[in-house]
């Protein structure tokens, strides 16, 4: 084991304390929201205390957020605020988005029976061109 001092250091903790402030201030807003899911052409997460939170992300994740099949569900996100106040999604490749089902919290997920194939947006297969079925998962296996 090596003890670090000096400039590596102290560089360390100031990084870390200008993040400190930084979340404090209001500038760094990771955060998740959970609530029931709104979809339609502006997605919108109702929280538990009546705040409707408009949501945006990449264009995988909205297509995820204007699904259909998870209108309604107990619905939560992981990204940050907006100055706006609107929600950003984190990025589809970060898994941010979540459904609770009976006590448990499921990764969204598609899949297509026939190929054996899972992608992380509603649509058709790669391969075979049939719609892929929404698939809840607790994990998912590498």
């Amino acid at each position: 084991m090596v003890a670090r001092c000096g400039r590596d250091t102290l560089e360390g903790d100031v990084l870390r304390g200008i993040a400190v402030v930084m979340m404090a201030a209001g500038c760094l807003t990771a955060a998740s929201v959970r609530g029931k899911l709104a979809t339609g052409e502006k997605p919108v997460l109702k929280t538990a205390s009546g705040e409707a939170v408009r949501l945006f992300g990449d264009k995988a994740t909205m297509k995820v957020l204007h699904d259909k099949r998870l209108r309604d569900a107990d619905f939560e996100v992981a990204g940050r605020f907006r100055a706006s106040g609107e929600f950003e999604v984190g990025p589809i490749h970060e898994k941010s988005m979540f459904v609770h089902k009976g006590g448990k919290k499921l990764l969204i997920s598609y899949w297509c029976e026939v190929c054996s194939i899972r992608t992380y947006e509603p649509g058709q297969c790669m391969c075979c061109q049939e719609e892929t079925e929404l698939d809840l998962k607790e994990t998912i296996d590498p």
